[in-house]
């Protein structure tokens, strides 16, 4: 998630997909399936939200809002090349220590304040400090000059090449500093009643239920074409299914859909199901280990759990097909993947083995370990529950007990992450278009922090910090490339994570939308194109 990462669902099933509004609010949610609704709303399924302000928290349930919400520097092209945004024009020295940006005449906030480069520089410290990879992407971020109200100047004490794509709204949205510059951000009222400069402002909210954005009328660009974006919350995901298929929504992106279902939704003639538009996402899974806790410390136990699993099974079986097999750090598409990985096919024998060898022998009942596993229920509705139940199955194989905690909510999932009481958890990371900004966070000694997303498994090695390090200022691609071959070499002998699937993401909305947001940023891209045939 990262899993569908920072996805906080429950157990609770609603019976209806309906939401009871105010009266003073209009949601046309109650259409026939065959109808258009009102010609001006998007109506959007969505899981659950705590805030909307992406400078703060990463992932898809607050990202896909705030990047209606707030606008960045840059936006992504389909070739994952930067294009003006709120930057109409940019430079970058030859040496990569320093970003020249050209703000847009005339841009203003939500609330009419000029956007002002004194808002990126504090923007840029807001993110470096918040974010829970901030550090990793703004870290050689030394200064942001502001010579004037329409320039702001990065400078850099070392070369960062995933500076442009660092950029984008959702890892990167521009704050007005008189709105979230006042107290504590993490505590600001601006955090749910948003002011942003992005194609949609904060209209209405209420908690788990509805988000109303409305039309940005003074938005600096061409559009957005749709008066109000209404995202319907809900907390079961069969909730928004049935949505789609009564009409009642319109678009429903990282649908937690099971593998099963798919099939059925692509023979409806009302709908499309599409798997493109992820491809900055790079969507990883994985059993994590917590190397605090003993014998987990010790990687011939590790190495008999990877023996144990068959990945095989997982991708063919519990996800039929629909997601790749995982046996390392990165997706298959992603440039810097490497073809040289330690493999740890099924072998049982060999994983009984290793537990000898390790001192772990049966006892009378055939077991040699226990452990916990954590695993957040309809998160990863296809990679999580599924493969929580084939693990406790699979390694009491080579005596190793599990006993699975599904934690209620995500809130408590993150929170026994974050303070590091988990032993065995299934878990997701994104790598997003640059290993600097998705993959050093979970390797990488200096981010063991205690914030879920971060080097929570307590992985260090030191030749894996030098490795990152120079990748990380590396400006010549094939010199990465080396780099990061290296780095996963020695991670997957080291796993401090067992890697198994690549986490397949669908998208599903109703035939007759215009431009659905396809791009290598998906769901997670501005909507201002958007909008009914």
């Amino acid at each position: 998630m990262n899993i569908l990462h920072n996805s906080p669902l429950s157990r609770r099933r609603f019976l209806e997909g309906a939401l009871i509004a105010p009266a003073a609010i209009s949601l046309d949610l109650g259409r026939p399936a065959a109808a258009q609704s009102n010609p001006g709303q998007l109506v959007i399924g969505h899981t659950t939200l705590r805030h909307l302000n992406p400078a703060i928290q990463s992932g898809q349930a607050t990202g896909l809002p705030g990047t209606q919400i707030f606008a960045g520097l840059v936006r992504i092209d389909e070739n994952f090349k930067p294009q003006p945004y709120l930057a109409e024009s940019w430079e970058i020295a030859k040496d990569g220590l320093s970003y020249t940006f050209h703000l847009k005449s005339g841009a203003v906030f939500h609330d009419g304040r000029p956007i002002k480069a004194s808002d990126v520089a504090f923007s840029i410290g807001v993110v470096k400090a918040n974010h829970p990879f901030g550090k990793i992407m703004f870290g050689p971020v030394k200064e942001v000059q502001t010579p004037d109200d329409r320039t702001a100047v990065i400078m850099l004490d070392r070369p960062q090449p995933a500076m442009m794509q660092a950029l984008h709204p959702l890892l990167m949205p521009i704050l007005p500093e008189h709105v979230y510059g006042v107290g504590d951000i993490q505590s600001n009222p601006a955090n749910i009643k948003t002011v942003g400069s992005g194609p949609f402002k904060y209209k209405d909210y209420r908690a788990g239920e509805y988000l109303i954005l409305e039309r940005n009328k003074e938005y600096f660009m061409e559009g957005p074409h749709f008066d109000e974006l209404v995202l319907k919350v809900t907390q079961d995901p069969l909730v928004n299914v049935l949505g789609l298929e009564r009409g009642e929504i319109d678009y429903l992106p990282f649908a937690l859909v099971k593998i099963t279902e798919i099939d059925r939704l692509r023979k409806n003639d009302k709908l499309v199901v599409t798997r493109d538009g992820y491809e900055a996402f790079g969507a990883t899974n994985y059993l994590e280990f917590n190397l605090r806790v003993k014998p987990l410390s010790d990687l011939r136990v590790r190495q008999a759990i990877a023996y144990a699993i068959d990945k095989k099974f997982i991708v063919e079986k519990l996800l039929r097909g629909e997601a790749n097999r995982l046996d390392g750090p990165l997706t298959a598409s992603n440039p810097f993947a490497a073809d040289k990985l330690h493999i740890y096919d099924l072998d049982l024998e060999r994983a009984k083995s290793l537990l000898d060898e390790a001192g772990h022998k049966p006892d009378a009942s055939g077991t040699r370990l226990t452990f916990t596993l954590e695993w957040l229920p309809d998160a990863n509705i296809n990679s999580q529950q599924p493969v929580a139940n084939y693990l406790k199955a699979q390694l009491s194989k080579v005596g190793i007990k599990i006993n699975l905690r599904p934690n209620a909510d995500f809130a408590s999932y993150a929170a026994r992450v974050a303070n590091w009481q988990h032993e065995l958890l299934l878990n997701g990371m994104w790598n997003y278009p640059d290993p600097v900004i998705g993959v050093h966070r979970a390797y990488i000694s200096s981010n063991i922090r205690h914030q879920i997303y971060t080097n929570t498994s307590g992985y260090s090695n030191p030749k894996v910090d030098d490795i990152l390090a120079k990748a990380a200022v590396e400006p010549d691609f094939e010199k990465r490339k080396a780099l990061y071959a290296q780095f996963q070499d020695i991670v997957t002998e080291d796993l401090p994570l067992c890697w198994t699937n690549e986490e397949p993401f669908f998208t599903i909305y109703r035939k007759g939308l215009k431009n659905p947001p396809l791009t290598v940023w998906g769901p997670l891209a501005p909507y201002d194109r958007v909008s009914w045939n």
